[in-house]
């Protein structure tokens, strides 16, 4: 691995960490619903649970709009703007924007002198283009940090131990590297989403008490 290279990983990696003050930490992105309703009760049916956000909703969605944002396809208004309409709920775009704003002002404060308020996958993709950082690698970054985060809420919520959680982000993390590889050439008119059970809880969880989590 050359220079070059081994500082893109580090970066992300810094950027990506629960310690990066994004507070991601306080988002569930609806699964704090999800597993009161039973939608969601053990680590199988977790794994298939994750593996759809990642596949056909906001993990592959956000690849795109990361994408979008490092090639500048549009307008950077343009592309968060159109980032906010896929958001299913006042929670998740609460969430988007939360951890964008948060996000861009620290990194914006060490590495960059851009703090533009901006949904969280567009204030990365915009940074990561910044400092020139390969796309399909920050992809693959953010999606398994997407994972490992809920994996993390999950473990506060149900039966689910430390070794089961990292078996199934080991299981996510190929899922990961494909949805990032194949986002590559995509645009703002491959946006799509089908996890309408993700979007209902996440709707759901607004009302929710008690709760824990944010989203």
């Amino acid at each position: 691995m050359g220079t070059t290279m081994t500082t893109e990983v580090l970066t992300l990696a810094q950027w990506l960490s629960p310690a990066y003050p994004v507070g991601a930490f306080a988002y569930s992105h609806g699964l704090e619903a999800a597993i009161g309703a039973g939608w969601v009760n053990d680590g199988a049916m977790l794994q298939i649970w994750l593996h759809d956000i990642l596949t056909d909703g906001s993990g592959h969605n956000d690849c795109i709009l990361l994408r979008a944002a490092h090639a500048g396809q549009r307008p950077l208004g343009e592309i968060n703007a159109t980032g906010l309409a896929f958001a299913a709920s006042a929670e998740r775009r609460r969430e988007a924007l939360l951890q964008g704003a948060a996000f861009a002002k620290t990194t914006a404060a060490i590495w960059t002198s851009d703090a533009d308020e901006l949904i969280y996958p567009v204030a990365v993709g915009t940074a990561a283009a910044t400092l020139n950082i390969d796309p399909t690698l920050a992809c693959a970054m953010y999606t398994q940090a997407m994972m490992s985060n809920l994996i993390a809420a999950a473990q506060r919520l149900m039966p689910l131990g430390q070794i089961q959680g990292q078996a199934i982000l080991k299981d996510l993390t190929p899922t990961c590297q494909r949805i990032a590889e194949e986002t590559a050439g995509t645009t703002l008119d491959d946006l799509h989403a089908i996890t309408f059970m993700c979007d209902i809880a996440s709707m759901q969880h607004e009302t929710q008490s008690p709760r824990i989590f944010r989203t």
